[in-house]
C-alpha cells in the first residue's frame, strides 16, 4: 500500500489557477489605447445650448383662485382637473402653493420655459437709467408737509362722516322699536288687551 502512494507523484491537486502573463499584459495594453481614443475624441454631446437669461414674470400668480372651494378628486381625472396646482408648462401637479411657487421659481420649469438659472448682468447704462427713472417718480411723488395735514383733515372728515351715520342708523333702530306694531282690534279683543303698551304713560 505505501509503494502505489509513491508512484502518484504528477498529479496536480493545488486548484490554484494559473494566469498567462503576456495574456493579460495584452489585454492592458489594449484597453489603455481605448481609453486614449475616447479621450481624444470629443463626446458626441454637440455644442451647448443657449438660454436666455432670467426675466421677470409678465402676469401675476394667482393662489387664490380656489381658496375655499370644493372639487371631487377621482383618480381617472386628468391632471389639469386633478387636487393641488397644475403647470401647464410641465404638465405636472403640486400639492400646494408654497411647493407651486418653488417648482414655478425652480430650475425644471425655468428651463422648460428656455431660460438659465443665470441673471442678466447689467450694463452701466442700464443701471444709470433706472436710477434717473426712480428719481423721476420720486420727484413726481414728493411728499410735503401741506399733504400731510390735507391728508389727516380729509381721514378726520370721513371719521366723522362715519359716526354721524351710525348715530342716525341707532336713532332710526330705536324709532322702530318705539313705534307699535299694527295689531288688529278684533285680535287684540279677542285676546283680551288693547295693545302691548304699558298702562302709565307720563
Amino acid at each position: 500500500m505505501s509503494n502505489t502512494s509513491n508512484n502518484v507523484a504528477g498529479v496536480d491537486n493545488t486548484f490554484r489557477r494559473k494566469f498567462d502573463r503576456e495574456e493579460y499584459l495584452e489585454r492592458a495594453r489594449e484597453r489603455e489605447r481605448q481609453e486614449e481614443e475616447g479621450r481624444a475624441k470629443p463626446k458626441g454631446k454637440g455644442p451647448p445650448v443657449q438660454r436666455k437669461p432670467l426675466k421677470h414674470r409678465d402676469f401675476e400668480v394667482n393662489l387664490e383662485s380656489r381658496l375655499g372651494k370644493t372639487q371631487v378628486v377621482t383618480p381617472v381625472a386628468p391632471l389639469s382637473q386633478q387636487a393641488g396646482y397644475f403647470c401647464s408648462v410641465c404638465e405636472c401637479v403640486v400639492k400646494d402653493s408654497a411647493n407651486y411657487l418653488d417648482h414655478i421659481n425652480g430650475k425644471k420649469h425655468q428651463r422648460a420655459l428656455g431660460m438659465s438659472m443665470r441673471a442678466e448682468r447689467s450694463s452701466l447704462k442700464q443701471v444709470q437709467e433706472r436710477f434717473e427713472s426712480l428719481k423721476k417718480r420720486k420727484d413726481i411723488g414728493s411728499f410735503t408737509e401741506q399733504d400731510f395735514d390735507e391728508r389727516i383733515l380729509k381721514q378726520q372728515q370721513e371719521e366723522e362722516e362715519r359716526k354721524r351715520l351710525r348715530r342716525e342708523k341707532k336713532k332710526e333702530k330705536k324709532m322702530e322699536a318705539i313705534e307699535e306694531p299694527e295689531i288688529d282690534p278684533d285680535v287684540a279683543a279677542l285676546m283680551g288687551f288693547g295693545g302691548f303698551r304699558s298702562s302709565n304713560k307720563k
